[in-house]
């Protein structure tokens, strides 16, 4: 009895965390970033990841609240920590950009949050970790177009640019300028400019 009591509490806090959340969203819509922050709030301290995330946004852009980067990151590491993709993705942006790159572990574990979200599907995880991998102190070619080609797949002119960039000058892949022109031709009719100016040289 008791463990059936348990499980009806957590079943009831999940949904009036669901209910919390789904109330904020549709807060924000209407234009009450107030209320929706608040709504977010509370069924984030009641760990539910994707309002924890939403709170995260409220932070960073300063909707219904003052901005804070570090409050931002803070609930973006909560919601990341329960493997929300997005909120991976973020936290790995705020560590990335904000945090001195001589601290090691967090350089480590925004990469980890990266990959974890590229591998997930998130667009801007993939472009973002192909770019690094390519630019990064020692390249690593081969990995950085995998995530480059992951991120065009999924619609991303400007990864595509940079694929087409890759078979141009071989970087990760054996040098080929007609692949390069396919994937330049691609990227420019997805409007990128990058792609237009390559394609006129």
């Amino acid at each position: 009895l008791e463990e059936a009591a348990f499980q009806l509490q957590q079943i009831f806090r999940i949904d009036i965390s669901i209910a919390l959340n789904i109330l904020g969203i549709e807060s924000m819509r209407a234009g009450h970033s107030r209320i929706a922050y608040s709504c977010f709030k509370l069924a984030a301290d009641r760990g539910y990841s994707k309002a924890q995330f939403n709170v995260g946004l409220c932070y960073e852009h300063g909707r219904g609240t003052e901005k804070d980067l570090e409050k931002a990151a803070f609930y973006y590491y909560h919601a990341a920590s329960s493997c929300h993709p997005m909120a991976q993705y973020r936290y790995a942006r705020y560590l990335l950009c904000h945090r001195p790159e001589s601290e090691w572990d967090r350089h480590q574990k925004a990469v980890t949050f990266l990959e974890q979200a590229a591998m997930a599907g998130i667009t801007e995880a993939q472009a973002y970790l192909g770019v690094f991998y390519m630019r990064g102190l020692q390249p690593k070619e081969k990995r950085g177009l995998k995530y480059l080609l992951l991120a065009a797949k999924n619609g991303d002119a400007q990864s595509r640019y940079h694929v087409g960039v890759c078979y141009e000058k071989g970087l990760g892949v054996q040098q080929d300028l007609a692949e390069a022109m396919r994937h330049y031709r691609q990227s420019a009719a997805a409007g990128n400019r990058n792609s237009r100016e390559r394609l006129r040289v």
